[in-house]
């Protein structure tokens, strides 16, 4: 495996396994290899903020973690900004997730990834059978958008889209007030 070419049938997850620990964000998208420029501050405050928020009313057979990796398949690969997976998966103490473990995958939009949060992952994320999905649009204010998956179709329809208070009964009972996610200086 080449720095500089991929593969000759693609990246797989078994290449990206193989790369360094470096802290460089790399996904894969049908073999194509993802890297994104590291997160900004903003971005990280507010999925700190909503990881801790989260956490909170959390039920025992939940954890809600960031930074880890949803492998949908040898190809697939995501790491969403916040991720609430089942108990049981959580404790192998694994950076790696399959789909049927993971409850709830949020997406922050940044200016890097408009196409790959509204469009890709919440098709992808939806088709591979992840119950729940969130996008925090950031452009002006922040909105969270909220969805659920019509298991029939393997699409999301929309949960909610909220501006003021998080409020919801799905996936548990969740009150969080946007301006507790919000960084101080926006």
């Amino acid at each position: 495996m080449s720095d500089y070419l991929p593969p000759a049938d693609g990246w797989t997850v078994d290449d990206l396994d193989a790369m360094p620990e470096d802290g460089v964000r790399r996904e894969l998208l049908d073999g194509v290899l993802l890297v994104s420029p590291s997160p900004t501050d903003i971005h990280q405050i507010i999925a700190m903020r909503l990881g801790v928020a989260l956490e909170e009313s959390c039920p025992a057979e939940y954890q809600v973690t960031q930074g880890v990796e949803v492998r949908i398949s040898s190809r697939r690969t995501f790491i969403p900004d916040v991720l609430v997976a089942t108990d049981e998966a959580a404790r192998r103490r694994s950076r790696i997730y399959a789909p049927h473990e993971v409850l709830l995958a949020v997406e922050i939009v940044s200016p890097s990834s408009l196409s790959m949060d509204r469009i890709t992952k919440h098709a992808l994320y939806a088709s591979a059978g992840i119950p729940f999905y969130w996008r925090i649009e950031t452009t002006d204010a922040l909105v969270v958008e909220t969805y659920k998956i019509d298991p029939e179709h393997e699409i999301y329809r929309p949960a909610g889209t909220f501006t003021s208070v998080i409020s919801t009964d799905e996936p548990w009972e969740i009150n969080v007030p946007i301006k507790r996610i919000t960084p101080r200086y926006l």
